[in-house]
């Protein structure tokens, strides 16, 4: 296997074409057809079919074109790491964040990283947490903002912040009234719109409310931020999250969060990389800004509801 055979494979994927991944790599469509053939001859599996659609990836094929990704951006770090300078690093740097963090978060680190390190390309990937871990493992990514749930064993850690959880309502909803606090017991007793258990925040309360000795009540189960936004604004219920995805509504005074009284309920803020794949200059120096700016952001409050570990 031969690593143009990988960087062929993801050009057809993406492009979902033999003679348009052929005109994009400059080589003629026979010999982009022989290479593929000859890869899943060595793979024993048919990585593509053809469909009304173009040229589509099978199941084996969506799992190997993971893979390769990972692997020819593996070949890209390294090469970037022996070029780059230590006093101006360049080159590609991928984080990963989940949707309950960028709100709080992204944009910060983007206008640091512009400002800062103007030679570093800035990928920034905002996914589910499972997603992210998936990533994270298999090399696309440099970095993934994963929250501590006892089983980052596998990674390189450090954690940001610790992050409270809150009850959130609109700002006039019936689920809160004129209270200041609410207890965990009076907020199960509301509808409550919460992620999947596929997102890192979910399993947090799952297991405070267990340990508390009490029961969930209604879930309404809403993976994407914005639609659940979204459920909150019809007051279709409340929900239990950090305050960050909801910052710019609270401040337009258009929700509420109120503190969850006689429990403490927060998340640690964990920034992650492999244990096997080395950090390139560019990668350490991203790392470095992401601490400077969680650290500014949680001291000057911008970060509402959270507080430094650093």
């Amino acid at each position: 296997m031969e690593l143009r055979q990988l960087r062929y494979f993801v050009a057809i994927v993406d492009h979902g074409s033999l003679s348009r991944a052929a005109k994009v790599l400059h080589i003629v469509q026979p010999a982009l057809s022989q290479q593929l053939q000859l890869l899943e001859d060595e793979l024993g599996a048919s990585l593509m079919h053809r469909s009304a659609q173009g040229m589509q990836a099978t199941d084996a094929g969506k799992i190997f074109y993971e893979h390769a990704q990972a692997i020819l951006k593996q070949v890209h770090d390294a090469r970037s790491a022996v070029a780059q300078s230590t006093d101006k690093p360049s080159g590609t740097v991928a984080l990963g964040i989940p949707q309950s963090a960028s709100g709080a978060l992204a944009f910060p680190l983007l206008a640091a990283l512009r400002e800062k390190y103007p030679d570093i390309v800035f990928q920034l990937t905002e996914e589910l947490t499972g997603h992210l871990t998936e990533q994270l493992r298999c090399g696309r990514l440099n970095f993934a903002i994963l929250f501590d749930d006892g089983q980052l064993g596998g990674f390189n850690s450090k954690p940001l912040a610790e992050e409270d959880m809150m009850y959130i309502t609109r700002a006039d909803s019936r689920f809160a009234g004129k209270r200041k606090s609410i207890s965990l017991a009076k907020a199960l007793q509301s509808p409550l719109i919460l992620p999947s258990l596929q997102h890192g925040v979910r399993p947090r309360i799952e297991s405070k409310v267990r340990q508390a000795g009490l029961q969930m009540g209604e879930v309404i189960d809403i993976t994407s931020i914005a639609i659940l936004k979204s459920a909150i604004m019809a007051d279709m219920g409340a929900t239990i999250l950090p305050v960050s995805p909801f910052l710019a509504e609270i401040e337009r005074g258009e929700m509420r969060a109120l503190p969850i009284s006689g429990v403490s309920l927060s998340r640690t803020v964990v920034l992650c990389s492999s244990k096997n794949i080395p950090l390139t200059n560019a990668a350490l120096a991203v790392q470095k800004l992401v601490l400077e700016v969680t650290h500014d952001l949680c001291a000057s409050g911008r970060w509402l509801g959270a507080q430094s570990l650093l």
